[in-house]
């Protein structure tokens, strides 16, 4: 039943079809000794609509802890006792000099990424703005942002400083939110997402796995994305991390991740399923598998409070699977 589950609505999606929550939903429910083959099939509709390209990604924590939410898996919220870095925002110049690591490592975008609740009436958004301008005269990366909630003029203002692409995750579905943030709405999330949008940006949101949702719960978010019409969708993976709220969540089975990465591509053929943080600890040396199971895209190097593997390691992986990583030399 299993297979002829998968090949079936895999053939659905490769004829440019889209399948719906109730077909997503089932296969949740096959054999753990079918998720190769999903993952197969998934990787087929990668293939098919997005070719061998791995869109690179590497961020910088630009602005660490202090922050007044409450997300239980964050080290960076003042709710933690999270033994991390806290700093105001970087100055200019670090901010240029993180992004030119990035070029140097190989990444084609660079992310300025703010812990807080964003940027309203903040003093830090024109100093972000104008390291934007300089990243874009100085560097050949695709800066990109992460500053949490925004209104309409500051879309406008990242659009003309050079931003393309504005990162803003849902986290989880709307559903299980409030076991995860109650400080802030998920549709507060959503309507970020919608100004982003409006503003003439692409968009990159996703969420997090491993927090104690159900398989349901992973569908309603992706649904809920494929919906928004979102360009980019960050599939990371709790990283359980002491003094947070989540410290002691248990972590899932391998093929249950590679499964989840597989249901995205199946559910959004086209857009970009970028393999984000925790996927170190989580899968250790099974992590390379994932660009297997339908991913294009990856946050290479570092994350925000913890480490990657490294920048050269991540696209060596992606090289030795077949597949493209493009760099800021592709878009020169």
């Amino acid at each position: 039943m299993g297979f002829e589950l998968i090949t079936d609505l895999g053939a659905k999606v490769l004829a440019g079809e889209s399948i719906g929550f109730a077909e997503a939903l089932a296969l949740t429910e096959i054999d753990r000794a079918d998720v190769p083959l999903l993952m197969a099939v998934a990787n087929k509709v990668r293939a098919e609509f997005c070719g061998d390209a791995v869109d690179t990604c590497e961020i910088v924590n630009a602005r660490s802890g202090n922050c007044p939410e409450d997300c239980k898996y964050c080290a960076q919220s003042v709710h933690s006792r999270a033994a991390i870095a806290t700093y105001p925002l970087l100055d200019e110049e670090a901010l240029l000099a993180a992004a030119k690591t990035a070029e140097a490592d190989g990444a084609r975008r660079f992310s300025i990424v703010t812990a807080g609740a964003g940027m309203l009436g903040s003093d830090d958004f024109p100093r972000v703005l104008a390291a934007i301008e300089r990243i874009r005269r100085e560097t050949g990366v695709i800066p990109c942002c992460s500053l949490g909630v925004l209104d309409e003029e500051h879309f406008a203002a990242l659009k003309a400083a050079g931003v393309t692409r504005y990162h803003h995750n849902l986290e989880t579905a709307e559903s299980y939110y409030p076991e995860i943030c109650t400080t802030h709405s998920w549709q507060g999330r959503v309507d970020t997402v919608k100004r982003a949008k409006a503003a003439g940006l692409e968009v990159c949101s996703g969420g997090i796995i491993a927090m104690g949702e159900s398989w349901q719960q992973r569908v309603e978010l992706a649904f809920t994305l494929r919906e928004l019409d979102v360009d980019s969708v960050p599939v990371n993976i709790l990283t359980p991390i002491a003094g947070t709220a989540l410290a002691d969540q248990p972590p899932l089975a391998p093929l249950e991740i590679f499964q989840t990465l597989a249901l995205f591509r199946l559910i959004m053929p086209t857009k970009a399923i970028r393999y984000a943080g925790g996927r170190e600890q989580a899968l250790g040396d099974l992590a390379p598998l994932g660009l297997m199971a339908g991913v294009n895209a990856m946050l290479i190097g570092n994350y925000l409070t913890t480490a990657g593997r490294g920048a050269a390691h991540d696209i060596a992986a992606a090289r030795g699977l077949g597949l493209r990583p493009l760099s800021a030399r592709d878009d020169a």
